[in-house]
């Protein structure tokens, strides 16, 4: 167990984590040069596309250094703010971690809260200054402000690129050097922590782990503590690029495990296995469910092809165990699937791979979040409303709460005003302000998380010019004044439009939202009235005007009777169309409610 070391690379989204660990792995020689490629760890098209981790990835080096030969097991951590969770079960399966921060763009949002969550777990901090060969980078300046951060010394911030390869062979000295060894009892009941798991269409769930306490081998008989199922081990080894099986994986290093599971729902991230013959007295602390924050409807475009979604999210689900979906009918979609998402990155990146992966043309919903409903008769039993449509009558109403989330945003001291006018508008209340340095601000706000869903990360990057950085967690639910909003289209109530929003934003939002939509619906050979209303009370209309055919071109000169015959049936054929007329809602109507501001 001496010479093994478990560490985990934290940085925000673009600081060069991906960059770094493609030289590790290189300069270890876990991987051939013909093997090696950009992005090394990120198997999907999408990852390396967007230049962003979507997945943890485990991988094992071999490292020799002063005669004696060392296990580094390397695990990957997803920057983006959606996917904390799985950040935070990989830190609890590492001794140390490598925190990188770019020498041109410094410390950004996320950065800090990683490093929180590192902390928390008592981790061994390795502070690293990225890209300092690039000719913006700004090396000395940075480094102060790491030292202010963390409280090291300046020595202790290695420079590095992960580009040319600069300091790569002193950083993994200091692996080697400062990150403590793993601590754990050989000879206790097997415990081990579940940090990720993939789906293999062959061999069904891989489960990853660390073995904290004891050993695992291979065929013994295992047992998952949350779901309290039982398995055969049938393989176990060590992950380098691809899988090694061995016959055991001893105590404190890093392994998979192949035992025939099919559902994904069966094995979750952060949840302990034991050994079932001789079971540990507890789980390790820490486990939780995954909880959906964002919810939105998904529908077949074509109605036929509902069976044919239904098998594209199950596939899609043995991948990603965080998506939840439930079927749900529309009156003006048809059947579709209610989805939960861990945040707008998340169900970005869902509806791209059903469309990658799976061929699926869907149109999705509003996004929304999930609310408590109270009613007057039991004011202390909670009803969850995960969609519009099921918010209860006024009448009967009590009160509804709304899901609240502390923000941190990390800007340029120029953008704080606007910065500051934007989170009120989006009805936050400022919690903290405090300068990092002299040219660099950390706000704190408390906000609802309705209001963040929308298009608020896109405006803030917009008004920083791309220079504030975003991260939340979700700390409770508070009581707000919220109503139902519908859109009419020709009389008609288009359900997938409905939204809860906040009393003192509806007329405007509702404005908005006739003017967008009247935009985009395509005109027809009538008036169609487009209507945002609260109950029965129309707040907001607008028209679309009538394409009008040239009846009268036909007459040329003549008495004027004869041209107003013309128009006189025109318009009586107007109004019969008007009677039996439908309007068809495209795909771009549904998601403009997201850019109302633009």
């Amino acid at each position: 167990m001496k010479n093994i070391r478990n560490f985990c690379i934290i940085a925000h989204i673009d600081h060069g984590k991906s960059t770094l660990a493609d030289r590790l792995l290189e300069y270890t020689n876990t991987v051939t040069q013909r093997e090696l490629q950009s992005q090394t760890l990120d198997d999907m098209d999408l990852e390396k596309e967007r230049g962003i981790t979507i997945k943890s990835h485990a991988i094992q080096m071999d490292y020799e250094y002063k005669g004696e030969k060392y296990i580094l097991n390397l695990i990957d951590t997803p920057g983006h703010v959606d996917f904390s969770y799985e950040v935070s079960r990989s830190i609890a399966a590492c001794e140390g971690a490598l925190l990188i921060v770019d020498a041109a763009q410094s410390i950004q949002a996320q950065t800090i809260s990683n490093l929180y969550l590192a902390l928390e777990n008592d981790l061994t901090i390795i502070p690293i200054l990225n890209k300092i060969d690039l000719p913006s980078a700004n090396p000395e300046e940075v480094t102060d402000e790491i030292m202010n951060l963390i409280g090291c010394d300046y020595e202790d911030v290695l420079r590095v690129s992960g580009k040319t390869g600069e300091g790569v062979h002193h950083l993994l000295e200091q692996i080697v050097e400062r990150i403590p060894a793993p601590v754990g009892d050989p000879d206790a009941p097997l415990q081990a922590l579940i940090f990720d798991s993939v789906y293999n269409p062959f061999r069904g769930i891989e489960a990853y782990f660390k073995v904290v306490n004891g050993s695992i081998s291979k065929n013994e008989k295992i047992k998952f503590f949350a779901t309290g199922k039982e398995y055969g081990a049938d393989e176990v080894g060590t992950l380098k690029l691809k899988q090694v099986p061995k016959k055991s994986v001893e105590c404190g290093d890093v392994g998979y495990l192949v035992s025939g599971i099919k559902d994904a729902r069966e094995v979750k991230v952060g949840d302990t296995i034991t050994s079932f013959e001789k079971p540990a007295a507890g789980p390790i602390e820490g486990f939780e469910e995954v909880k959906p924050m964002v919810f939105a409807g998904i529908y077949p475009i074509d109605s036929e092809d509902f069976e044919e979604l239904r098998f594209s999210l199950e596939k899609l689900r043995l991948n990603d165990a965080s998506l939840v979906f439930e079927p749900e009918s529309s009156a003006a979609l048809g059947f579709g699937f209610r989805c939960g998402f861990l945040g707008m990155l998340h169900m970005e990146i869902v509806q791209e791979r059903l469309d990658r992966e799976f061929n699926m043309n869907v149109i999705t919903t509003v996004p929304n979040v999930s609310y408590f409903g109270y009613t007057k008769k039991e004011p202390e039993v909670p009803i969850m409303i995960n969609n519009p449509s099921e918010m209860m009558d006024p009448t009967t109403m009590d009160r509804v709460e709304e899901p609240y989330i502390k923000a941190s945003i990390i800007t340029k001291s120029d953008f704080v005003g606007s910065v500051m006018t934007l989170c009120i508008e989006k009805r936050g209340e400022i919690v903290n302000q405090s300068y990092l340095t002299s040219d660099r601000v950390e706000l704190i706000f408390n906000m609802p998380l309705a209001e963040v869903v929308f298009d608020f990360y896109d405006r803030l990057k917009s008004i920083s010019k791309g220079y504030a950085s975003f991260d939340y967690h979700p700390i409770g639910f508070r009581a707000s004044k919220l109503v139902k909003m519908d859109i009419l289209i020709n009389g008609d109530m288009v359900d997938a439009l409905s939204s809860l929003i906040h009393d003192s934003n509806a007329y405007y939002i509702g404005k908005k939202m006739c003017e967008k939509l009247r935009e985009l619906i395509p005109r027809q050979q009538f008036d169609i009235a487009v209507q945002a209303a609260l109950g029965t009370k129309v707040i907001a209309r607008e028209t679309i005007k009538a394409l009008r055919k040239d009846v009268t071109a036909k007459c040329y000169g003549g008495d004027i009777s004869r041209k107003r015959k013309l128009l006189e049936k025109q318009k009586e054929g107007k109004k019969k169309m008007k009677q039996i007329g439908r309007v068809e809602v495209p795909q771009s109507a549904f998601m403009a409610v997201l850019k109302l501001n633009d």
